[in-house]
């Protein structure tokens, strides 16, 4: 086993070898790369092997007591070897064609395999890679079997059945070689680009790793007829002034400013609220005062109080607020898919900005750093183990304390910096540290109380309360910081929590379940943004534009989001859409105005409701109403399916040339 583990490692290091001279680039050093790389090896390696060592010791399975189990084992090394070659040829040829490891898009081939088999013929040497893979897994077939007869016939292993202590001890290398580290996430894809540059990333992958790891999504893609149809609705909507081309849509559009060029721009602290829904703060006449810190600041800011979410769960409105695209992937969410690492955000284009990213636990959770770390420049990236503090939980550090720790950080930044602060702790398990337990004062209120203020259980009403505890500790600090006067701080949930809004809120908060979705978003300035609350409908995926507007920054924006400042000032934001998906419930639905409209998948039947809090719903539905929900709907649907494959981020370089406000 040991051997031919090693036999297998020098394989696939040597591979890696061969690949660094049409992997060209990279900006981190190849040693770097190649260590990564053998961790991803040493679980290929193990996937292969581990079968063999624990089924192998077993009666007529016994690699070594049974002539039959022997060939057996040999077939199963055979066909790996075999695969491993296959794999290694197409991934060769698909980075030399495409810059990118193979992944599981190239099934999609199949589908005209005629026409694909006839291109593949006519375009490369055909006849000598199969002879090359051939000769590539028989050599592999032969060592199998030498080392194998070696075993065997070596005097210390002639009674095969004992040695448990070793084969325990092997097995356990290799379950966690298969797991990738000792600790809390396994190995994943999204690591390699820790390695900051996509040549560094791609030599670190195996085709086995970045095959696999996106087989699960070989279905994600677009209609282009859909989107197509779509194009002059979404070109009106973002402002387009010229309309993208039918066969390759782009959306892009620079979002200027009329800051002076000398004018140094203010520094942006954007806080992500774990579950921070709108119905359970005090902000919606909720009858226990859960965010007094909350409520005081949004009567010094700029509360957009009609905000959706597209989405529930905190990976995808992660992605949606830093992409700007809603997270439509119908499986997994679209941080997972290794074809969807590269994209575009506005926040890239702050590049006059030092970037932060604050997070408690770790950003292998649902492969953040992939999307952090591949896209956004310069990106320092503070979690789990950076901190100082103790963890309290399988999130990582309290809130309290990653607020503190990442203004210790920021106070001592002298350019203009740009930092999301990601809390956690209004999360299941709900855990307060103890060190807060004197100055934090936890509330005990019966059940029915804890139910009418929009709670399961006490333990999540004093989470929730501890994050605007939280809040406060930050601010506190931060107006002691030499940064603050020059800060525009944003706060806006990552989702919402469904449950019954009550009286508090119209009942398609509760009946079409739009808790799971609304969050508040405030920007708060004192001195820079006037005090004001806004009705209009407003997106996450509107947040990033409105910060580079209000900031004086140009960017470049791809996105389906929109400046909120700027469209207020043009329309009063009366055109505004939400558009939300529900991947439990299978539908899409869409707010404008005062409507919202909700549909399932396949575009059948719809609930048409009064959404617009505090005013009485109108007596009947306007008749273009719902068709024109549906359209929008769709709409924002089809067009995010399409830019989650088709929103590359930019290449390096200076901040766009500022062009006529859009």
């Amino acid at each position: 086993m040991l051997a031919l583990a090693a036999l297998l490692l020098a394989a696939l290091s040597g591979l890696r070898w061969v690949g660094q001279g049409w992997i060209a680039g990279g900006d981190a050093p190849a040693g770097a790369a190649f260590l990564l790389g053998l961790r991803f090896d040493a679980r290929v390696v193990a996937a292969i092997l581990l079968p063999v060592l624990l089924l192998g010791r077993f009666g007529r399975l016994h690699a070594f007591e049974s002539r039959t189990a022997r060939r057996g084992w040999w077939v199963w090394l055979a066909l790996c070897w075999g695969v491993l070659a296959l794999l290694y040829v197409a991934d060769h040829l698909h980075v030399r064609y495409l810059q990118q490891r193979l992944n599981a898009s190239v099934l999609g081939f199949l589908a005209d395999a005629r026409i694909s088999g006839r291109m593949m013929w006519e375009s490369y040497p055909v006849g000598w890679l199969a002879l090359g893979w051939a000769g590539a897994t028989a050599l592999g077939v032969a060592l199998t079997v030498r080392l194998h007869r070696w075993a065997e016939a070596a005097s210390p292993f002639a009674s095969p059945r004992g040695h448990w202590p070793w084969v325990a001890a092997l097995a356990a290398t290799g379950v966690v070689a298969l797991y990738g580290r000792v600790g809390q996430y396994p190995l994943r894809w999204s690591d390699a680009y820790a390695l900051r540059g996509d040549a560094s990333a791609r030599l670190a992958l195996n085709p086995v790793e970045s095959f696999f790891s996106s087989l699960s999504f070989r279905a994600t893609g677009s209609d282009p007829a859909a989107v197509r149809a779509h194009l002059p609705r979404m070109s009106a909507y973002l402002g387009l002034s010229t309309p993208p081309a039918a066969t390759a849509p782009a959306f892009a559009r620079v979002q200027a400013t009329s800051t002076g060029a000398n004018v140094r721009p203010p520094n942006v602290v954007l806080v992500i609220a774990e579950s921070f829904s709108a119905y359970k703060t005090s902000l919606w006449n909720n009858p226990v005062d859960t965010t007094p810190v909350f409520r005081a600041l949004a009567a010094e800011g700029l509360l957009f109080d009609h905000c959706f979410t597209p989405h529930f769960g905190t990976a995808r409105g992660v992605w949606a607020l830093l992409t700007g695209i809603p997270d439509v992937s119908p499986t997994e969410t679209a941080s997972r898919n290794p074809a969807m690492v590269d994209q575009h955000s506005v926040l890239d284009d702050f590049v006059g900005h030092k970037r932060f990213y604050f997070l408690g636990g770790s950003a292998s959770w649902a492969n953040l750093r992939g999307l952090l770390s591949h896209n956004i420049r310069g990106l320092r990236l503070h979690e789990e183990d950076s901190f100082s503090s103790p963890r309290v939980d399988v999130w990582g550090i309290s809130d309290k304390n990653l607020f503190l720790e990442a203004d210790a950080v920021l106070r001592g930044v002298q350019e203009p910096f740009f930092a999301i602060i990601q809390t956690a702790a209004n999360h299941r398990p709900y855990t307060i540290a103890k060190e807060d337990f004197g100055e934090f004062q936890r509330l005990d209120l019966s059940p029915s109380e804890v139910r009418r203020a929009g709670f399961e259980t006490l333990a999540e009403l004093n989470a929730f309360r501890y994050m605007d505890f939280a809040f406060g500790k930050f601010l506190a600090a931060a107006r002691q910081s030499p940064y603050f006067r020059d800060t525009i701080f944003a706060f806006i949930g990552d989702h919402g929590i469904g449950g019954d809004a009550g009286e508090r809120l119209p009942r398609a908060w509760t009946e079409q379940h739009l808790t799971r979705y609304h969050v508040p978003l405030l920007l708060y300035a004192p001195g820079r943004i006037a005090p004001a609350r806004i009705r209009s409908v407003a997106s996450m995926v509107d947040v990033l534009p409105t910060i580079a507007g209000l900031a004086g920054v140009t960017v470049r924006n791809t996105t389906l989001g929109r400046d909120l400042l700027a469209r207020e000032r043009a329309d009063g934001g009366a055109g505004n859409v939400a558009f939300i998906i529900d991947h439990n419930d299978r539908t899409l639905g869409a707010l404008n105005g005062g409507w919202y409209g909700v549909q399932d998948f396949a575009g059948g039947r719809q609930q048409v409701v009064w959404a617009r809090p505090g005013e009485p719903a109108p007596a009947a539905i306007p008749p273009a109403i719902p068709a024109e929900l549906r359209a929008w709907s769709e709409a924002f649907h089809e067009t995010s399916r399409y830019l989650l494959l088709h929103n590359r981020k930019a290449a390096a370089g200076p901040a766009p040339t500022p062009a006529p406000v859009l």
